[in-house]
């Protein structure tokens, strides 16, 4: 019988990137590229973080959200589709239970990340989703993450947890 610690282990399962989000200073509009550098202990080399070039000590350098979540989201806060540029997390991605991935390693496309806890949402997600957002995205925010290895991310790479 398998015990729960057994159970908590990365699943045999893959998932894929379906689209990078990157921002620019705080207030201004996050945008999608199809392809990216994770630089380690830093974030993403075309997101504020990357672009600062610091290492970054926060477990938020690199944001994840499920592609599967979106619609759930959307409905939730009654709009016909959420743009995933607004919610401004880097990663979405399809396939892969992230909330199951906390605390492990996980390697997306060339980079390899520490999935470390969720990723609360803002106020501002009102003003993203509409009224109501910030309550649409509470559970479903997404998972924040550290880059411990660089490697090139792209939109369609596979995301695949590590073992060990």
């Amino acid at each position: 019988m398998k015990t729960i610690r057994d159970l908590l282990k990365p699943p045999h399962i893959t998932g894929r990137v379906e689209a990078i989000v990157v921002r620019g200073d705080p207030r201004q509009p996050a945008r999608c590229i199809t392809s990216t550098l994770a630089l380690a202990g830093i974030g993403l080399a075309d997101d504020r973080l990357g672009k600062r070039g610091e290492a970054e000590l926060s477990t938020r350098q690199v944001t994840l959200i499920q592609h599967e979540h979106l619609p759930v989201i959307a409905l939730l806060a009654g709009v016909p589709t959420v743009d995933v540029a607004a919610l401004r997390r880097n990663l979405v991605v399809s396939g892969i239970n992230l909330i199951a991935l906390k605390n492990a390693r996980v390697r997306v496309g060339g980079a390899l990340l520490e999935i470390v806890g969720p990723c609360q949402p803002c106020s501002r997600m009102e003003e993203a989703v509409g009224v109501g957002g910030y309550a649409a995205m509470r559970g479903h925010g997404g998972m924040t993450a550290r880059v411990l290895e660089a490697g090139a991310i792209g939109v369609g790479d596979e995301v695949r947890a590590e073992q060990g």
